[in-house]
C-alpha cells in the first residue's frame, strides 16, 4: 500500500507563486482554430482556450455517423466498435500520440429472447446478464418472494432461504432490490431452477423499465458465473409473468469468441516512471449509439490529446479508450490484470469520465474523502486530492457541484482495486433529478438526468453543449496539471505547471444526492 502523503506540489489558493485565473465558462471567445493548432498549448491558460465543447461535438458527430452506419450502435463485438476502435486510432495517430491496441479476450453474446406462453403469449424485449449462462427453456414460472405493491420494497432472491420448497425444473421469476443480481441468480440456480428473469423494481420511475445489467459478482464481491440463462424484463412484464400457471420460453445463445481492443496513447514525459491516466469506455450498449454514454467521455480525451499533442510533459500521459465496458467493465479489468506490479507502480493516478454531457445534467465529482457517503470498495490514499482539484476547477468558475459515489461502477473499479488513486466526473443517468437539483442546475425535476441512458434515443441531440464545455475544460485542466507534478497524490515531486495555477478553496458539495450519486446501482438488485 502507498504511504499517506500530504497536499503538496498543485496549488489551491495557497501558493503565490502560481498565479493564473481561470476564465469563467464562456466569458471568452474561443481561440481561432489555427492559432490551437499551430502552438504548444503547455500552460493551463492556453489549453483551456483551445479545448471546447465544439471540438468535441465534431468526434460526437463522427462516432454518431458510424453508429447509423453500423446497425444503430458501436456495441462491443458488433462493426460498430471496430469503426470507432479505427477513428479513435487515426485520431491519435494524426495528432502524433504513440499509439497501441491493447486486446482482450471477450465472448459476445448475440440476442435473447423471452416469451411468456401462458396464460398470455407475449415476446418482451430482453437481454442476458453479465455472468449468464446459455440456454434455450421452457418451463413454469414461478415467483420467489416478490413484492408488487407499493412501495414494492424487495429482498426477492437474495437468500438461499428465499427458494425454500422452489421447484426445480422451473424458471425463477426474481424483483429486484438490496442484493446484486449475481445473488438472485447463484440462489435460484443453486435451488434447481433452469433460469432466471430478473424484472425492474416498480418502486421509482427509474426502476421501471427493462433491467439488463451485471450478475457476475455477488453482493460480497466474490465473482460468479451461471450455468443456466439470466435475462431481464420490465417491471409490467414482471408483473404480467408472475401471474399464477404462467409459463416461459428463454432463449440466450452460446457465446462467440471476439476478442475486442482498448486502444491505449501515450505522451512521452521526462519521468516516465511517473504515469498520469485518463480513460474513458468507447462502447455503446447494443440498443443504441452510446453518444452521452459514452460518447462524451471518449469525444472529450479525443479532444483533449489533440490539443495536448505539442505538450512536453514531466511525467508520462496515458490515455485509454475501454472496450466492453457495458458488459462489466471488462477492458479496463484486463488492462490493470495484465499489467505487471511494477508496470501498476509506475501508475500515478487513473481519472474517469464516463457520461459527462446528460441532457438534464448536475455536475458531480467522485467523492475521495467519502463526505458524501462511505464507499463499498476502499478508497485509494490520494484520491481526495484529485477530488479536491475538480471542486476547485468548479468553485473557479462558479459552477456548483456535488458528491458521486465511489461505488465501483465505471472503468475506475480495476486502479483503485489495486492501489491506484482515482477520480472522475459524471453528470447523472437514470436517476430522476430533484426540485432542489433543479434550484441549483436547472433543468427539470422529475425527469432522470438522462431519460435515453441505455437506450436507442442516447444520440447526438442527447448531448448538454454547456455541460460538456465545463467538464472539458476541468478535463483538461486536471490532466495537464498532473503531467506536470502528481505530487499532491503520491508524492513524486515535478514541476511547477508553466504559467502558475492558482485555484480557490473548493466551495463544498451541495449535498442533494442522498445515497445513489447520480446513478442507481445497476450491479445490485
Amino acid at each position: 500500500m502507498r504511504s499517506p502523503v500530504t497536499s503538496r506540489g498543485l496549488a489551491i489558493a495557497t501558493v503565490a507563486a502560481f498565479a493564473v485565473a481561470l476564465i469563467p465558462v464562456g466569458a471568452a471567445t474561443a481561440a481561432p482554430a489555427a492559432k490551437c493548432d499551430n502552438r504548444n498549448n503547455n500552460t493551463i491558460a492556453k489549453l483551456v482556450e483551445c479545448v471546447d465543447a465544439d471540438g468535441a461535438m465534431e468526434h460526437l458527430e463522427a462516432l454518431q455517423e458510424i453508429a447509423d452506419e453500423n446497425g444503430g450502435n458501436r456495441a462491443a463485438g458488433l462493426p460498430g466498435y471496430e469503426a470507432s476502435v479505427d477513428y479513435v486510432v487515426d485520431t491519435l495517430e494524426a495528432a502524433g500520440w504513440n499509439v497501441s491496441i491493447d486486446e482482450f479476450d471477450y465472448d459476445f453474446i448475440g440476442a435473447s429472447t423471452l416469451t411468456q406462453l401462458t396464460p398470455v403469449n407475449a415476446e418482451y424485449p430482453t437481454g442476458a446478464f453479465s455472468g449468464s449462462g446459455n440456454g434455450d427453456v421452457t418451463a413454469n414460472v414461478v415467483a420467489v418472494d416478490i413484492n408488487l405493491t407499493p412501495p414494492r420494497a424487495s429482498t426477492s432472491g437474495c437468500e438461499a432461504a428465499d427458494f425454500a420448497g422452489f421447484p426445480a425444473g422451473s424458471i425463477a421469476l426474481v424483483q429486484r432490490g438490496s442484493c446484486n443480481f449475481g445473488d438472485k441468480a447463484f440462489f435460484a440456480e443453486q435451488a434447481g431452477a433452469v433460469g432466471v428473469i430478473i424484472f425492474n423494481q416498480g418502486n421509482t420511475p427509474d426502476r421501471e423499465g427493462l433491467i439488463v445489467a451485471d450478475a457476475s459478482s455477488r453482493t460480497d464481491g466474490t465473482p460468479v458465473s451461471h450455468g443456466i440463462p439470466v435475462v431481464g424484463a420490465s417491471f409490467a412484464q414482471g408483473e404480467a409473468l408472475s401471474q399464477p400457471g404462467s409459463t416461459a420460453h428463454v432463449f440466450v445463445p452460446a457465446p462467440d469468441p471476439r476478442p475486442q481492443k482498448n486502444v491505449i496513447a501515450e505522451l512521452p514525459g521526462a519521468n516516465d516512471d511517473n504515469v498520469v491516466m485518463a480513460g474513458a469506455h468507447l462502447d455503446s450498449v447494443q440498443e443504441g449509439p452510446g453518444i452521452n454514454d459514452n460518447g462524451s467521455g471518449s469525444a472529450s480525451l479525443l479532444e483533449l490529446a489533440q490539443q495536448m499533442s505539442k505538450v512536453k510533459p514531466q511525467n508520462t500521459v496515458r490515455l485509454a479508450w475501454w472496450g466492453a465496458e457495458e458488459d462489466g467493465l471488462l477492458g479496463s479489468a484486463a488492462y490493470v490484470d495484465g499489467l505487471s506490479q511494477a508496470e501498476k507502480d509506475r501508475i500515478a493516478l487513473y481519472l474517469n469520465f464516463d457520461m459527462v454531457a446528460s441532457p438534464n445534467y448536475m455536475f458531480m465529482v467522485y467523492d475521495g474523502d467519502e463526505s458524501g457517503f462511505p464507499a463499498p470498495v476502499t478508497v485509494p490514499e490520494g484520491s481526495v486530492a484529485i477530488e479536491k482539484l475538480f471542486e476547485s476547477y468548479f468553485t473557479s468558475v462558479g459552477e456548483p457541484y456535488d458528491d458521486a459515489e465511489f461505488s465501483g461502477r465505471s472503468d475506475y473499479e480495476a486502479f483503485i482495486l489495486n492501489d491506484i488513486p482515482a477520480g472522475g466526473l459524471f453528470t447523472g443517468a437514470e436517476v430522476v433529478k430533484s426540485a432542489e437539483q433543479q434550484a441549483i442546475w436547472g433543468g427539470t425535476a422529475g425527469e432522470s438526468f438522462d431519460q435515453c441512458y441505455h437506450q436507442a434515443c442516447d444520440t447526438i441531440d442527447n448531448v448538454n453543449e454547456h455541460a460538456l464545455d465545463v467538464n472539458i475544460d476541468a478535463i483538461a485542466l486536471t490532466v495537464l496539471a498532473y503531467s506536470y507534478s502528481t505530487e499532491s497524490v503520491n508524492g513524486v515531486v515535478g514541476k511547477k505547471v508553466p504559467g502558475g495555477l492558482v485555484l480557490p478553496a473548493p466551495a463544498g458539495p451541495e449535498g442533494t444526492v442522498g445515497s445513489d450519486g447520480g446513478h442507481s446501482h445497476g450491479d445490485v438488485g
